[in-house]
């Protein structure tokens, strides 16, 4: 029996990567999972390949491998329709909802007075806009339930020491900081626990050697800017460790913590 049976979580983002990873420890963990990811291009100007639904049936099968019981979507967050919907659906389903992983997000590359506006808006559009709106659909299935709860908001280390080269991604990540603080104070009264995550240097679908090293090498002082990992000198972190947080933070063993922002990133910020 994990230490979170019965409960249930809402992941976006969920096809591959950190959502599925999420999703499988949840689920390792005893909860029932509804998971989402739009499965297609998200725009033009996101040069590294989407998430399909193939990747979703995998994690799928992963969750239900653990023994829980999942509701996949093909959904964008940008979509409020949608995700009410869905959200519907999970509670029909499952009767409650106890946490959400707010995971879901793109990364881009320029600098900022060089941007168009259809980078600025895709990447403000998901990481931001599109978690609020996840934030709005859930929060009053959460409240409803009387249960309390636990809300993930998958953040960056760019969300607390801003990186150039993508400051709308910064932007949007330091948004999703202010997001959390604030429901944090708002939410406090339902006994709904609101934190950021910051991970860092993550192996993920998103993390672009080819068009870093573009960027580093256009313009060689920005490379002072991404440090190494003290604990992890050179590499990246898998999406499991990153998981292990988010499951503590899902569960009572953190349940002081609320409006809290954990960089999850083996000691890098400290550079």
């Amino acid at each position: 029996m994990g230490s979170l049976q019965g409960r249930v979580a809402l992941i976006t983002g969920a096809a591959r990567a950190q959502g599925r990873s999420h999703a499988v420890r949840l689920a390792r963990e005893g909860v029932d999972i509804v998971a989402l990811d739009i499965c297609a291009p998200v725009s033009d100007t996101i040069t590294y390949p989407p998430a399909t639904s193939e990747d979703l049936a995998e994690t799928v099968r992963a969750v239900e491998a653990e023994g829980r019981k999942v509701l996949a979507r093909e959904v964008d967050i940008r979509d409020d329709a949608a995700l009410r919907g869905v959200v519907s659906d999970a509670i029909e389903q499952f009767g409650r909802l106890d946490i959400v992983v707010a995971n879901a997000g793109v990364l881009g590359w320029g600098r900022v007075w060089e941007l168009s506006d259809e980078q600025w808006d895709t990447v403000i559009g998901v990481n931001l806009t599109g978690t609020w709106r996840t934030l709005r659909a859930t929060i009053p299935a959460m409240i409803e339930a009387g249960n309390g709860g636990s809300i993930v908001v998958v953040s960056s280390s760019a969300g607390l020491k801003a990186t150039p080269g993508n400051g709308h991604y910064a932007a949007s990540k330091y948004g999703l900081t202010a997001l959390t603080n604030t429901l944090a104070i708002e939410l406090g009264e339902y006994g709904i626990r609101v934190n950021s995550i910051h991970p860092y240097s993550v192996e993920t679908p998103m993390i672009e050697p080819e068009a870093m090293m573009q960027v580093f090498g256009d313009h060689p002082r920005f490379v002072h800017s991404f440090p190494p990992m003290p604990m992890q000198y050179k590499g990246f972190m898998s999406p499991e460790e990153v998981s292990d947080v988010v499951v503590w933070l899902a569960g009572d063993g953190s349940g002081t913590l609320s409006g809290t922002q954990i960089p999850v990133d083996k000691g890098a910020l400290k550079y």
